[in-house]
């Protein structure tokens, strides 16, 4: 049997991220992996026999993709993952590490990507296609969230929310969120929304401060296409953010629509725990005091 070969993606700017990586590497090194990493890894962990190559690269050819970091290392390697339909491994050395399944002290069970006695979660993702005003598009995927904001010049906006062309929100807010179950414990559960099970698929819209008495989340069919429209003053403009990423800005002649994308992600599960499990102990437990300079954000990645 040819060996399995592994692709790392480590976030330095993490605390314990070097020792976890290295520690990741000599246990899948010493049972036949093939190891590659980014090349910017190699002035900082250089090891013989690894492959350095560009993400694009390593990703395509590897069969695991491990994020070593926090939720926001995992939510830029999702991208890569589901954009070659590769199975993803998060090791946490976050503060929260909500999407990972490893934590520094279980590195032991990487040998198990050998055996093959580990689950896999197939999560849902958005695209998120932005129509400039220009008539230029972009096109965007999200693992948790495509968040919509004053952003500049902050403020107030007016938003009208239309599924399949027919208008079901008008209202004025601070923002707007669209989100996958999976994203439905990040951002919106802050801002009011409930929790998703991730095998569901359906998207989850979520209001931020919204100028209204009776504003409640809404769910949608993930066969919904939904179209965002909003009004802003200018010189001020609307914000968007995908997974934590740097803003786009949008005019109020352009154009935002937000539907079930093609690709999902393959999520291991190598522990064997459940989405609640993860709850229990993640989102009902006090939050660890790490280093104050040690704090996982989705921007930072």
């Amino acid at each position: 049997m040819s060996a399995i070969k592994i692709f790392i993606y480590p976030n330095f700017e993490k605390t314990h991220s070097l020792s976890t990586a290295s520690e990741a590497y000599e246990i899948l090194s010493s049972i036949g992996c093939e190891i590659a990493m980014p090349p910017d890894c190699r002035s900082v962990f250089w090891r013989g026999g690894i492959n350095y190559t560009d993400t694009d690269s390593g990703v395509s050819q590897c069969d695991v993709m491990i994020s070593v970091g926090g939720d926001g290392t995992i939510l830029k390697c999702a991208r890569y993952a589901s954009k070659y339909g590769k199975k993803l491994l998060g090791i946490n050395c976050g503060r929260l590490g909500f999407m990972a399944t490893l934590e520094r002290g279980e590195l032991r069970l990487l040998e198990r990507l050998i055996s093959g006695e580990y689950g896999v979660d197939e999560r849902m993702m958005l695209c998120v296609r932005v129509v400039l005003e220009d008539g230029s598009e972009n096109c965007l995927t999200a693992l948790n969230e495509a968040v919509i904001s004053g952003g500049y010049g902050s403020g107030i906006r007016d938003f009208t929310v239309l599924a399949d062309g027919v208008t079901v929100s008008s209202l004025r807010a601070d923002g707007l969120i669209f989100s996958t179950p999976t994203g439905a414990s990040a951002y919106s559960l802050s801002a009011g929304g409930p929790l998703i099970e991730p095998s569901l698929d359906c998207i989850e819209f979520t209001q931020i401060c919204p100028h209204s008495l009776f504003a409640r989340t809404m769910l949608f069919s993930p066969e919904k296409l939904i179209e965002v429209r909003f009004k802003a003053d200018k010189p001020a403009k609307v914000a968007l953010s995908v997974d934590g990423r740097p803003p786009v800005s949008l005019s109020e002649n352009g154009r935002l629509y937000i539907s079930r994308s093609e690709h999902r992600l393959s999520l291991i599960d190598i522990r064997g725990g459940s989405y609640f499990s993860a709850i229990n102990h993640k989102l009902m437990q006090p939050v660890k005091q790490n280093d104050p300079f040690d704090e996982e954000d989705g921007a930072k990645i």
